[in-house]
């Protein structure tokens, strides 16, 4: 009887057997690695740019909060100007009011002064009223009969009486004639000082002293100054 061992010849099969199957896992192994590699890149660059999102935002509204700030800040400001307005408004209302007053009170001390002098000007011999050169040219040309006359004695006109009040004057007086009046009238009537210069009723009389007819006159007018 002959036997034969087949024990030994099983044993290295199964080894050979086992190694075959050992190198399979391996090469299983690898793309699985490599796939795991892609979804793990895939997260980091995701989570990447999550957050370059989430910071733009933030710059974003950190933008809007910072305007909404400013503008916050102006409200206020204009709410504050806004509740000073009407006390500002009454300030510059009692200023003026007292610089008008003390223009008042100053024109009040110098202007009647003006207006004397002024008379004195139309009165003197050779002077005349104050009147623009332009002015005096142009009525030459459009009027010359209310040009006042440079030759006019002045001496052949006296003023008895000048009374103001609230810058309305009255004028009276005597002269040698009509004329005389009628002169005295361009030159007041030409003035810068003067306006609406009126003739009032004048009446002829005979002086008691130099036994002259004389020409009694009077006149009103509103003042400049």
């Amino acid at each position: 009887m002959i036997r034969i061992n087949l024990l030994p010849q099983k044993k290295q099969l199964k080894r050979r057997g086992g190694g075959a199957s050992s190198g399979a896992d391996a090469g299983d192994g690898a793309p699985s690695q490599a796939w795991f590699a892609v979804v793990l890149g895939a997260l980091l660059l995701e989570v990447i740019v999550l957050l370059f999102v989430y910071k733009s935002k933030q710059d974003d509204l950190k933008a809007v909060e910072k305007k909404n700030d400013e503008s916050r800040s102006s409200i206020a400001a204009i709410q504050r100007d806004v509740a000073d307005h009407a006390r500002i408004k009454a300030q510059l209302k009692e200023l003026r009011d007292r610089e008008e007053a003390i223009q008042k009170l100053q024109a009040a001390r110098t202007g009647p002064t003006a207006t004397m002098l002024e008379l004195s000007r139309i009165l003197t011999p050779g002077r005349g009223p104050t009147v623009d050169r332009d002015k005096l040219e142009q009525l030459k040309r459009d009027n010359p009969t209310a040009v006042p006359n440079p030759n006019w004695d002045t001496r052949r006109l006296w003023l008895s009486n000048y009374n103001e009040n609230d810058r309305q004057v009255r004028f009276s007086g005597v002269a040698r004639d009509g004329e005389d009046v009628s002169e005295f009238l361009r030159r007041l009537a030409l003035s810068d000082y003067f306006h609406e210069v009126r003739l009032l009723p004048a009446s002829k009389g005979v002086d008691a002293l130099t036994k002259l007819e004389l020409v009694r006159f009077e006149m009103s007018a509103k003042v400049r100054y």
